[in-house]
């Protein structure tokens, strides 16, 4: 015997049974209709219970037949009671794997009190290919990941809406509001079950709100309530007929009556005035986004509860089109009263009295109420600058620690609130753990750390091991992720610093070809995270042993016949192992042959031989101090520099053309840095301060006057005292944004050089001193100066701004300037902070000059220019920088704008 028993039927049997039911209760005396006989597995009236034999599934192409059994619920051996419940149950568990298109359940046979069964399935269509309409191909790949569309996934409902959602948000946050989405599902020709999607979008025109109308609002102005709401701006506009369609008829209408009430008086009544007819935005972009928008309206509410106004809230907001075509955006206020602080009471602290408590919350009675002030005074919203309570406990230790500001009474405008803690036990760090970095040995990252096994925990010793790890310069700053993992069964913690490797390695790569010189090349290597001790494994170059933050670079430059360039240099930060000891060595050659053009273009050469080279040599040790504090560090530096001279005149000194001169020079430099990060800092400040010494070879004899002696005896053995001194600050000047957390930042930085003579009885040398103008690069170290560039000049000779540095002539200018000083300000923002490729533009302000001493010396006599540029950091060439400079000195009568323009380019290093 056989019977088809589909879903369809079974519902149809079990609805009819339900109703059956019901009506034999109702009327006893109604015999109810039964179209099965007596005995048959549908008889209503004679329900039977049978035991299923055997079970098989057919229908599926794809899918595990055992596990499909398990998801059914039936098993052979089950008893089932027919007409019941059973399938149904099945067909419901399959149905909701959302696989299926139609789900069947037949007994194929009835024997001796047992059944056989048979489950047909009928699968869905899985997705064999998919392609986009209406969207740019450098999307399609993004839409496709984030809807999960891949090739063989099932054709469900739910991933066809899944696909219509992500695509809609995707262009809604790009202020396409209207996106319409349509997806056709077409079989594939040859493919059994399997369907290709065509998904069909239009995105439609922007939505660009017009216009933002606030209501109800009378002690906050409408231009303070829109800055606040950054993500929902307004469009610039020019127009002589304003769209004034209100929305709301039954707020009350705000004064206009600009003239009576002396509106012209006040800027932001004026700027009101004209909003309406003249608005122009040209950073902020206006298109509408709803989740910007209802974050805008939570930072409205947050704003006014910041100013006293503990009861405000939105009561009607909406978003609608004007009969003119345009989107507005319309808030209806209700202010409410302003509240202040009352009493503030303390309980539960034991460690730190009530008196300095109230001293480092800053919060008196009588100031006006600020939730979001009081929540970070006591440390509930957490600040790497600290100065909060929270973050005065946790750097003694109590990890633990809990506040909680609860209002305990209200008096008209007057709120009292008690600070209740709970102070729990010193945590002591327990086990500190590292993840993530595959290149960087453990040992490099472990050195940095401040929060070491056993001591008591630190707030402030966690944020500093942060900024260390960050300033290795080997991790992507913004992945550097310390994550305290308390133990409150024996109250301690364990520490986990998560971190992302990145490169930073750097290739310098560059050939020309220089006319009559002939061809010119850099070709430089430098490997910052150097590995000594591995050169001899061969399994761990890659290209060269890396992993302890070892620092080595080579260097070669060629500017074909004219000039030739050796460096080596080696750094070990940690000389030792186990103090911040950084011990460095270089070494370095240069070579210049002043009748290189006339020698390439023929000319006369009195003497071919002539050159100028110098051989350079330096061995430095440092060490960190803890005092002032342990941001200080002192390094001493031994150099040695030789100078040979053969006709070279360039100094423009009479007789000093020929000779060999030696500068053997000790340095002590004292430096402080509190930067976040390296490349782009957003807090804290750089110092240096240095002194550069060599033996005082005139004071040995005291009784010789050199001045009077031959030029090349003279310089035979250089003599000189040089002091500089560099300081730089980072400010933010916004809050983070985004994921990557750009700020805008402004640094300023001051720069101060000089250097002279021990007595009177000595001659100051050309070497050594500073040459100011330029970009710093093709006027570098050839002569063994400090090279001061600045955006927007030339080199220049004569420290008198007025005159033009290409015409000041060149007479013993040549010989450098013995003092200078520089100020910049510079206002920067990060385009990105990706570790692959980090970007930021700028725009600076810049004052400098020269002077040849203190007789000449005017702090204020200056240069200045100002200008534009951009910084791009990649991992393996390092920096490239463009700006381009306008000298304000260099602007004269009837000369253009481009005559007093620089463009510089720099790579590799940004000069000072």
């Amino acid at each position: 015997m056989k019977k088809l028993f589909p879903k369809s039927l079974l519902a149809i049997v079990l609805c009819c049974s339900a109703g059956l039911s019901v009506s034999a209760q109702q009327k006893k005396d109604t015999v109810p209709y039964n179209p099965y006989p007596a005995g048959s597995p549908f008889d209503l009236e004679h329900p039977q219970q049978y035991e299923i034999a055997d079970i098989t599934v057919t229908g599926t192409q794809y899918l595990d037949k055992s596990l499909l059994l398990q998801l059914s619920g039936l098993n052979v051996g089950d008893k089932v009671v027919l007409p019941g419940d059973h399938f149904a149950k099945t067909i419901n568990s399959l149905w909701g794997q959302r696989l299926f298109s139609n789900i069947a359940i037949n007994i194929t046979k009835i024997e001796d009190g047992k059944i056989w069964l048979e489950i047909t399935l009928a699968e869905k269509a899985r997705l064999f290919d998919f392609t986009f309409k209406g969207t740019k191909k450098s999307e399609n790949e993004d839409l496709a990941k984030k809807a999960g569309l891949r090739k063989g996934t099932v054709i469900t409902d739910a991933l066809l809406l899944n696909t219509k959602a992500v695509i809609r948000k995707h262009y809604a946050d790009k202020g396409f509001g209207n996106t319409s989405i349509s997806i056709d599902e077409k079989p594939t020709p040859n493919q059994v079950n399997y369907n290709s999607l065509v998904i069909n979008v239009s995105k439609g025109n922007k939505v660009r709100t017009y216009d933002v109308g606030i209501y109800g609002n009378t002690m906050i102005s409408d231009q303070a309530i829109k800055k606040k709401m950054k993500g929902t701006k307004e469009k610039s506009r020019l127009t002589l007929f304003p769209d004034r369609e209100e929305v709301y008829s039954d707020s009350l209408p705000k004064e206009h009556d600009y003239v009576k009430s002396l509106g012209f008086l006040t800027p932001s009544r004026t700027l009101q005035e004209i909003d309406p007819y003249f608005r122009f935005k040209l950073f902020s972009s206006s298109k509408f986004n709803e989740t910007k928008y209802e974050e805008d309206k939570e930072k409205v509410i947050a704003y006014y509860n910041s100013k006293g106004y503990r009861d405000a809230l939105i009561t009607k907001d909406t978003t609608f089109t004007t009969k003119a075509g345009n989107f507005k955006v319309a808030l209806e206020l209700k202010e409410g009263k302003k509240y202040y602080f009352g009493n503030i009471t303390w309980k539960g602290n034991t460690v730190y009295t009530d008196d300095i408590l109230n001293r480092m919350l800053g919060i008196r009675k009588g100031d006006v109420y600020n939730l979001e002030l009081l929540e970070k005074r006591l440390g509930k919203q957490m600040s790497a600058e600290g100065g909060d309570i929270m973050g005065a406990y946790m750097d003694f230790g109590y990890l633990f620690f809990r506040v909680d500001p609860v209002e305990i009474g209200i008096r008209g405008d007057t709120i009292d609130y008690e600070i209740r803690m709970v102070e729990g036990p010193q945590a002591d760090n327990r086990n500190i753990l590292i993840a993530g970095n595959e290149k960087t040995n453990e040992h490099v990252i472990r050195r940095e750390l401040r929060t070491l096994p056993g001591e008591k925990f630190s707030r402030q010793e966690l944020i500093r091991s942060q900024r260390e790890i960050s300033n290795l310069g080997f991790f992507n700053p913004e992945k550097v992720v310390p994550n305290p993992i308390p133990n409150l069964q024996d109250g301690t913690v364990d520490i986990e610093y998560t971190v992302e490797e990145r490169a930073n390695d750097q290739l310098e790569l560059s050939a020309g070809w220089g006319g009559y010189i002939g061809l010119t090349g850099t070709l430089g290597v430098t490997f910052n995270n150097f590995s000594l001790r591995n050169i001899f494994r061969k399994e761990t170059w890659d290209p060269l042993p890396s992993g302890d933050g070892q620092k080595l670079s080579i260097r070669v430059s060629s500017n074909g016949r004219a000039y030739r360039s050796y460096n080596f240099s080696f750094t070990e930060p940690w000389l030792g192992g186990k103090k911040r000891n950084p011990f460095s060595v270089s070494f370095y050659y240069t070579f210049q042959d002043p009748n290189a053009y006339a020698k390439a273009i023929g000319g006369t050469v009195t003497n071919p031989d002539a050159y100028f080279k110098v051989l350079g040599a330096s061995v430095s040790l440092g060490k960190q101090l803890r005092w002032p504090d342990d941001f200080f560090s002192l390094m001493y530096s031994l150099n040695y520099q030789q100078y040979k001279l053969k006709d070279f005149n360039y100094f423009s000194i009479p007789g000093f053309d020929n000779g060999t001169s030696n500068n053997v020079s000790l340095r002590l430099t004292l430096a402080r840095s509190s930067v976040n990060q390296q490349i782009y800092p957003s807090s804290g400040s750089n110092f240096m301060l240095y002194g550069q010494f060599t033996p005082p070879y005139s004071l040995f004899n005291p009784n010789r006057d050199y001045t009077k002696e031959p030029i090349n005896e003279q310089f035979k053995f250089i003599e000189y005292q040089k002091y500089r001194l560099n300081v730089d600050w980072y400010v933010p000047l916004s809050k983070p944004v985004g994921t990557e957390n750009k700020t805008l930042v402004l640094k300023v930085a001051a720069k101060f050089g000089y250097i002279g003579r021990y007595n009177n009885r000595t001659t100051l040398s050309p070497f050594g001193r500073f040459e100011l103008g330029g970009d710093g690069l093709s006027n570098f170290a050839i002569y063994d100066r400090d090279i001061i560039s600045q955006r927007g000049y030339p080199v220049y000779y004569t420290s008198n701004p007025k005159l033009n540095p290409e015409n000041a002539g060149q007479p013993a200018g040549y010989q450098g300037f013995s003092i200078f000083n520089k100020y910049v300000m510079e206002i920067r923002y990060p385009f990105s902070l990706n570790p692959s490729s980090t970007i930021f533009g700028l725009m600076f302000v810049e004052a400098a000059n020269g002077y040849r001493d203190f007789s000449d010396y005017n702090p204020f006599r200056l240069r200045r220019s100002v200008g534009i540029g951009a910084r791009f950091y990649l991992p393996m060439f390092g920096l490239l920088g463009f700006d381009y400079g306008i000298g304000l000195d260099r602007l004269q009568p009837g000369n253009g704008m481009k005559d007093a323009a620089k463009f510089t380019f720099m790579l590799g290093f940004e000069p000072e």
